[in-house]
C-alpha cells in the first residue's frame, strides 16, 4: 500500500477526522488527508517532538523496547501516533473525533494498515 492508499484508508476508521505521513527526521508531512480543522503541517512538526521527547527519555531511563503507540487524549478529540515498525523515522498521526470513535478498534486498525505501509 502506499502513502495515498494508507491515508485513505485511515480515513475510512470511524470518528477520523484527519491524518499524516510523518517524517520525523524534518518534522514534515509526507503525506496529509482531512484535518477537521487542524493544521496537519503543524501537528506532524509539533508530534515530531512528541515523539523524539519520548525516545529520549526511554533512553534516559534505560527502557529497551519501541514505542507501539502514543495517545494523547483531549476533550474532544483523541490523537494517535504510530511509529512505523519498518522505519522508525517515520510515523501515523491520526486525529479521531472522541464521540465518534471507538478506540480500541481505532488502534487495532491502525496497527494493520501501518504492517502494510510499503515505503
Amino acid at each position: 500500500m502506499d502513502v495515498t492508499q494508507t491515508l485513505n484508508e485511515v480515513m475510512t476508521m470511524g470518528g477520523a477526522l484527519g491524518a499524516a505521513l510523518v517524517d520525523m527526521t524534518s518534522g514534515m508531512a509526507l503525506g496529509t488527508i482531512g484535518g477537521g480543522g487542524i493544521d496537519l503541517d503543524i501537528a506532524a512538526a509539533g508530534n515530531t517532538e512528541v515523539v523524539k521527547a519520548k525516545l529520549r527519555t526511554m533512553e534516559d531511563l534505560g527502557i529497551q523496547g519501541q514505542i507501539e503507540d502514543i495517545l494523547i487524549t483531549l476533550s474532544t478529540q483523541y490523537h494517535l501516533i504510530r511509529p512505523l515498525g519498518s522505519d522508525s523515522t517515520v510515523f501515523l498521526y491520526v486525529v479521531l473525533n472522541k464521540a465518534q470513535a471507538n478506540l480500541a478498534m481505532a488502534r487495532r486498525t491502525l496497527a494493520k494498515i501501518e504492517a502494510g505501509l510499503q515505503l
